[in-house]
């Protein structure tokens, strides 16, 4: 099974552009955005074309704010 791609949507405080993805374990950010909900749709584009992939957004206090899965998603319970 290929390894699961993360990617996260923080905050860019103090910089020109506001939001940034960044990939998990990787320094360089792979987009930056000054509006939120462009990072969002940018990063679920590439989630798609890279699964087993996951996104997470977080609020600008660095908290996370909500997931989103794609490919395998294996259930840990029932429900």
């Amino acid at each position: 099974m290929a390894q699961r791609k993360v990617y996260h949507i923080v905050p860019n405080p103090g910089q020109e552009k506001d939001w940034k993805i960044k990939e998990e374990n990787v320094d360089e950010p792979l987009g930056l955005f000054s509006d939120k909900e462009e990072a969002i749709e940018k990063a679920k584009e590439m989630a798609k074309a890279n699964e087993p992939s996951q996104i997470i957004i977080h609020r600008e206090d660095g908290q996370i704010q909500t997931e989103y899965t794609y490919g395998d998603d294996p259930k840990e319970h029932k429900g």
